[in-house]
């Protein structure tokens, strides 16, 4: 029974940090954030300082993620969630509607979650 409500906070600060991301709301994301966490992008990786910097910019911005399919594992204070989302965006000025699976990596500390890792693999389907 704890892990499931574990579980559910992880799933609902996801979806809190997506909304976060699209409405651009640094100071929420720089406290979600780890000072070490890595952004794996399509076009490469980014520190939390230059992922904060394209959303700040406006260089990408996550108009919305539509989630598919979520879960979640807990091991010890590591979460990994994995979701299945249609993003759709806004990168370089185009707009641009993907397929991914995104992987989230958050870790407890002093009884905080904070993402530690958030990687985009492409899907060759929807």
């Amino acid at each position: 029974m704890q892990n499931l409500n574990v579980e559910q906070e992880i799933i609902d600060l996801s979806e809190e940090k997506w909304r976060w991301m699209s409405e651009r709301k640094i100071d929420s994301l720089d406290a979600l954030f780890h000072e070490k966490a890595v952004f794996v992008h399509m076009g490469g990786n980014m520190t939390k300082e230059h992922e904060l910097d394209v959303i700040k910019s406006g260089g990408i911005h996550y108009k919305k993620a539509d989630i598919h399919e979520v879960s979640v594992n807990i091991i010890g204070t590591t979460a990994i969630l994995l979701n299945r989302i249609t993003l759709l965006a806004v990168v370089g000025g185009n707009e641009v509607t993907n397929p991914f699976t995104v992987t989230e990596v958050y870790v407890q500390q002093s009884g905080t979650w904070m993402l530690a890792s958030l990687s985009f693999t492409k899907l060759l389907t929807p």
